[in-house]
């Protein structure tokens, strides 16, 4: 049961760094969220909005920072 608690533990961790990293980011003027890929369509009454471009970058972005973890780890 202790190793439950301790994983619950890092996984409360990291979403409190994500939510601050995130808070910090949108202070910020980056075009995460606006970059030119995404799409957003505004009806008339109804708003789409798909980050596609986003989310290529950020799976990117954290497949190149979990390998360099796992060959760090080794």
């Amino acid at each position: 049961m202790t190793d439950l608690g301790k994983l619950l533990v890092v996984l409360g961790g990291i979403l409190l760094v994500a939510g601050v990293v995130l808070v910090l980011l949108g202070r910020t003027n980056l075009a995460i969220g606006r970059l030119p890929g995404d799409i957003l369509y505004r009806g008339k009454n109804t708003t789409f909005y798909f980050p596609l471009a986003t989310s290529i970058v950020l799976s990117v972005l954290l497949s190149l920072i979990l390998y360099v973890i796992g060959r760090w780890r080794r």
